[in-house]
């Protein structure tokens, strides 16, 4: 993989990360259509420390007052002042946040009939796999599907305050999480870590919209619970190709630079999302997500069927 080949990657990675599309989706679509079928785990997330960055950057004020909530919570429970009820908004969101993660240890555990596999090996067999590109199609759509989920269930818990006569500068829907909001949110994230072109960030924010949670809330909470995921893929990854043939010392500079470009267009990414999500101006999203799904489902069935690649005419591997 050439320092070109991993800059583009590091620009389509760090603009679409934080657009309501799938960063992976979209790199699992480009790379086949050009006919690079070595798809590597390690490279799509290590790109993603770039987007780590971005978001330390982007939420630095709330991920202050998160530490201070931290600190707030450990001298509570040490003094005895401890109350779950008593919790305030920042206190709130930080165990929540940590309660979310804990789908995600699913991950790991070995499924059933699987000899052994966990979730984890499951992705990166399929990603080296051509069947890959049809599981994206049908993620790719189900993203567009979410999307309009979110706007139906923002649009009801809209008109439901409305109807009891509450008015918040904040907007509608709940500002403060409960387990169950977590949990839902945390398996939302589970799912869209497994399939390519299924969006981590739209699949969280629009679960907390399903749950009633306010819009900017939800956003927050989507952003913020990608930190601790980017963390511990990029330590697992990273120390796994470190002890493999994954890496090579040739990849460091190409790779810095695929990370400095996702970090500053995912700073970009990010602001633009807040405006379009927040303002429910998403129907290009939904039209993109759907119209692209479909044609890269029909394409992916399309080559099942005659076992060649239909862009570059090569033959393909599913299994």
């Amino acid at each position: 993989m050439n320092i070109f080949h991993i800059i583009i990657r590091g620009i389509i990675q760090g603009l679409t990360e934080f657009l309501p599309v799938s960063s992976n989706g979209q790199l699992v679509i480009i790379e086949h259509i050009a006919g690079h079928e070595n798809n590597s785990l390690f490279f799509n997330t290590m790109l993603h420390t770039g987007m780590l960055i971005a978001l330390i950057v982007a939420y630095r004020k709330l991920i202050i007052r998160l530490f201070h909530a931290i600190l707030t919570i450990i001298s509570d429970i040490i003094m005895g002042r401890y109350r779950w009820s008593e919790m305030n908004e920042d206190e709130n969101l930080l165990i929540m946040l940590i309660i979310s993660f804990v789908p995600l240890f699913l991950l790991f555990v070995p499924l059933p009939f699987s000899g052994g596999l966990n979730a984890t090996d499951i992705a990166q067999i399929l990603m080296e796999k051509n069947a890959y590109f049809l599981i994206t199609g049908i993620s790719t759509t189900a993203t567009g599907i979410l999307l309009i989920l979110g706007y139906l269930s923002s649009d009801m818990t809209d008109k439901l305050y409305k109807k009891r006569g509450i008015v918040r500068k904040k907007g509608a829907g709940r500002r403060y999480l409960n387990v169950i909001d977590s949990l839902s949110m945390g398996t939302a994230q589970l799912f869209a870590v497994i399939f390519p072109g299924l969006s981590r960030m739209v699949s969280v924010f629009v679960m907390g919209e399903m749950r009633g949670i306010n819009k900017q809330k939800s956003l927050d909470y989507a952003f913020l619970t990608s930190i601790p995921a980017i963390v511990m893929a990029t330590v697992l990854e990273g120390n796994h190709a470190i002890h493999s043939d994954t890496f090579r010392s040739d990849m460091l500079l190409p790779l810095t630079f695929g990370i400095v470009l996702s970090a500053v267009t995912g700073l970009f990414s990010i602001t633009f999302l807040k405006r379009i999500l927040t303002k429910n101006n998403i129907r290009f999203f939904v039209s993109y997500n759907i119209i692209i799904g479909t044609v890269v489902t029909a394409v992916g069935i399309i080559e099942l069927n005659s076992g060649v690649n239909f862009f570059t005419g090569k033959y393909l591997v599913f299994i």
